[in-house]
């Protein structure tokens, strides 16, 4: 039986194989549809970004070390019916040496332009399913209303002592996925 997480609680990972789901059903009637972006940043002990290559989203499906692979972006939000609108498979036991954690983030492409925020989403979630067994291990749906966050950490992995904890974040940022790599990227940013 799934473990229904709050918000802040932690959990240790007793296996190495899982798909990271994430999902949400936007307000129908809002004029543009909306598009959601599921992201995974692999951060090292000083909390920056490995390289640019372990930023994975919907422009870069996997990472460097074969740990991580996006399933590919749902650009408007209707693939679910229910089930994860993005998932990102994770193998934990190829996870470069350097990586301390990994945080998923979902942001929303165009906020600006199309004046949507996370106030107008509902039922969001992060899951973990234990890829060997198939089973929905833990899951924590954001319940906080985010009314001006376009920017959300659902979660993250992270490692304590040789071993993998999984926190539910929920933390909101008015942001798009440019601040999230500004954040966490050492190097030059070219735009």
């Amino acid at each position: 039986m799934a473990i229904n997480l709050q918000k802040g609680q932690r959990i240790e990972i007793g296996f190495t194989k899982m798909t990271i789901g994430l999902g949400w059903d936007p307000n129908e009637g809002r004029g543009y549809d909306f598009d959601l972006d599921a992201s995974a940043i692999m951060i090292d002990a000083g909390r920056k970004l490995v390289n640019e290559e372990y930023f994975v989203f919907y422009n870069n499906l996997q990472s460097p070390d074969g740990a991580l692979t996006h399933t590919g972006d749902d650009p408007s939000g209707k693939n679910s019916d229910g089930d994860d609108d993005e998932a990102i498979i994770v193998d934990l036991e190829k996870v470069d040496e350097r990586v301390e954690e990994i945080l998923f983030v979902v942001t929303i492409e165009d906020f600006e332009r199309r004046k949507q925020n996370f106030g107008q989403v509902r039922n969001s979630y992060i899951r973990i399913i234990d890829n060997i067994s198939n089973q929905e291990i833990a899951k924590y749906e954001l319940d906080e209303d985010f009314s001006i966050e376009t920017g959300v950490e659902f979660g993250r992995l992270y490692k304590r002592n040789g071993s993998w904890k999984f926190e539910a974040s929920g933390t909101g940022y008015r942001a798009d996925l440019a601040f999230f790599l500004e954040k966490y990227y050492q190097g030059q940013i070219i735009k």
